[in-house]
């Protein structure tokens, strides 16, 4: 029996699973404490479970308070790239489970050549990411040529719509 003004449909403004993940890929990169770029990563299964997520940013156990953060210096070793673990490398690196083959892996940004190694090496077969701001740069045209390889499927994510946080919204 429905009591008047009662709602009887499923609420119709929710995130698609692709807004969702991507969404929990850019909650990730909040993470980051690189300060001119910060990268998210999250790993899904088959049944839409998520697998792994990750950030960029300093290998564990080190003090990143004592790690050089810039982009550029007099010598690439004062900068952060020797350094920095990528936010997909991160997420593959710390999956709790056992396999991600034929995972779906959803990134703020799209993966360097070194992080498709990893994608290929671990069975990822879709990588759904939002930037490509690096794609004429040597690293990331590799990256794309071994992802396309390597038949790993690849789509832009073009949010169709923005999507916040505002805790005072969720009913609880």
């Amino acid at each position: 029996m429905n009591l008047p003004n009662e709602k009887t449909g499923k609420r119709e403004n929710y995130l698609s699973w692709d807004e969702y993940f991507m969404s929990v890929a850019y909650l990730s990169a909040m993470r980051s404490k690189d300060p001119d770029t910060q990268v998210g990563a999250c790993i899904v299964n088959s049944q839409k479970r998520i697998v792994a997520i990750g950030y960029n940013g300093m290998p564990n156990g080190l003090d990143d308070d004592l790690m050089p953060w810039a982009r550029t210096a007099a010598s690439v070793l004062d900068t952060k790239y020797p350094y920095v673990c990528h936010a997909a490398m991160n997420a593959i690196l710390n999956k709790n489970s056992a396999s991600i083959v034929d995972c779906s892996l959803y990134s703020t940004l799209f993966p360097c050549n070194e992080c498709a190694k990893l994608i290929i090496q671990s069975g990822i077969t879709n990588v759904v990411y939002v930037a490509d701001k690096y794609k004429d740069k040597a690293e990331y045209i590799a990256s794309r040529r071994l992802l396309e390889m390597a038949n790993v499927n690849l789509l832009q994510f073009i949010p169709n719509r923005i999507v916040t946080i505002n805790f005072d919204s969720i009913r609880l």
